[in-house]
């Protein structure tokens, strides 16, 4: 009897073995893949925000073809000033670098990230006379569940929004998983997000009209998520503020 159960768990532990073997391969070999795969993602939806496609019919190949038409540049958040940036740069990474990030103050930290690093990338794409014709931001913030990841267009302005898209994030489905529907998307062309310098772009409960005061710096909230609807105000309101990208679109807008 002794002897069978020693047989018994002697097998469940090689299966065991044999098991995490075979998924820790097909994780290490798989990894490139996926990284490839969101990085054809992230630079799809930076194309999609600037105009250059739309959403769903993009193929991968023509996500490289176009992504080459997109300067991209860093930026340096203290002085607004442009920056050498590695092509590959990963803003989740420098967040977690102390040496390229810091901490934010609670009172300072609208967006609830916490960490905020030194340099952004911004996303220039541009016309046939090499002037820029769209100015794409990546913002990020917390709503409900989670850090929203995405990006924000803007005109040459650099006030008017072109457009709004969020490429990773874990809010419910059917209520802060909204932000990834197409109606609501399309209500941000045209809103403006300065009033004075200031940042006043937000989403506000029970629609917006024609009627309604100030409606061009206004979008509708999301439906049954107003946690997740503070937190796309809150992320906007900060990166377009001075602790985030204030001090490039003052530079943009000096120079225009």
């Amino acid at each position: 009897m002794s002897d069978s159960i020693q047989k018994t768990l002697l097998v469940a532990l090689l299966l065991c073995i044999v098991c995490s073997v075979i998924v820790s391969t097909a994780a290490v070999k798989l990894k490139p893949i996926q990284q490839s795969n969101a990085l054809i993602d992230k630079r799809k939806n930076i194309i999609i925000a600037a105009g250059l496609a739309e959403a769903g019919g993009i193929s991968d190949k023509d996500v490289k073809r176009l992504f080459n038409s997109i300067e991209m540049k860093g930026i340096d958040l203290s002085t607004g000033e442009y920056v050498d940036i590695d092509k590959d740069y990963s803003i989740e990474k420098a967040a977690k670098d102390p040496k390229r990030s810091r901490r934010l103050k609670p009172k300072e930290d609208l967006a609830d990230i916490r960490w905020l690093p030194n340099v952004m990338p911004v996303y220039l794409a541009k016309d046939k006379q090499n002037k820029i014709s769209k100015i794409v931001l990546p913002v990020h913030g917390y709503g409900l569940w989670s850090t929203l990841y995405g990006f924000l267009a803007l005109e040459p302005d650099a006030n008017t929004v072109a457009g709004l898209g969020f490429y990773q994030h874990a809010e419910t489905p059917g209520l802060g998983g909204e932000v990834d529907n197409p109606k609501w998307k399309a209500l941000w062309p045209g809103k403006k997000i300065y009033e004075d310098g200031i940042p006043v772009i937000k989403l506000v409960k029970g629609g917006v009209d024609a009627n309604t005061p100030n409606a061009e710096h206004k979008v509708d909230a999301l439906s049954g998520a107003t946690l997740t609807s503070r937190g796309v105000t809150n992320l906007l309101q900060f990166w377009m503020g001075d602790k985030g990208y204030g001090k490039y679109i003052t530079r943009l807008k000096s120079q225009s």
